[in-house]
């Protein structure tokens, strides 16, 4: 049982240790999206001007057709995920890792996850925060595993003294 904890906690300490770089390939791909999200945003926003409309009366404005309504719904998304992956890359962008990790809710994005995974490849912990996390990891999951077995564990009598026909005084 000690091998199976000790195997199971190295690998969520190496599967840990991970983290920093596939943040590091995340923040890179937010970044980008962010760049590209906020150029289409601003297009809109500029045609709209030049309308002589703010961002809400020219999306009030998409309507009457099934072309125009489409359209609309297709900006007011993108407008949206712009906006949730800006306040993303904003938090995240110059965070430690430790920080990263604190707010791994950020990782949200299912595109952006899919394509920071094809490109992921494991990385030999060397730093700080990858050796700490790698360290963390197998000392809780480690922890954990013990508590959770002394649950299900069988209490042993105490032995009792034999007396083999002698008598004590």
């Amino acid at each position: 049982m000690a091998l199976i904890k000790n195997i199971a906690a190295l690998g969520l300490g190496i599967t840990l240790s991970q983290f920093p770089e596939y943040s590091q390939q995340y923040v890179q791909r937010l970044g980008g999206a962010v760049d590209e999200l906020n150029r289409v945003v601003d297009d809109f926003d500029r045609t709209a001007s030049r309308a002589g409309q703010s961002r809400e009366e020219a999306l009030a404005s998409l309507q009457g057709t099934e072309l125009l309504e489409g359209r609309r719904e297709d900006m007011t998304r993108t407008i949206a995920r712009q906006e949730r992956l800006s306040a993303s890359y904003d938090a995240l962008r110059n965070a430690p890792p430790f920080s990263r990790l604190a707010q791994v809710y950020r990782f949200s994005d299912p595109m952006i996850n899919q394509r920071a995974w094809d490109d992921f490849q494991p990385a030999i912990p060397v730093t700080v925060e990858s050796g700490s996390l790698l360290l963390g990891g197998y000392i809780g999951l480690y922890g954990f595993l013990s508590g959770f077995g002394r649950l299900f564990r069988r209490r042993q009598p105490k032995a009792q003294a034999v007396n083999y026909g002698r008598k004590f005084r």
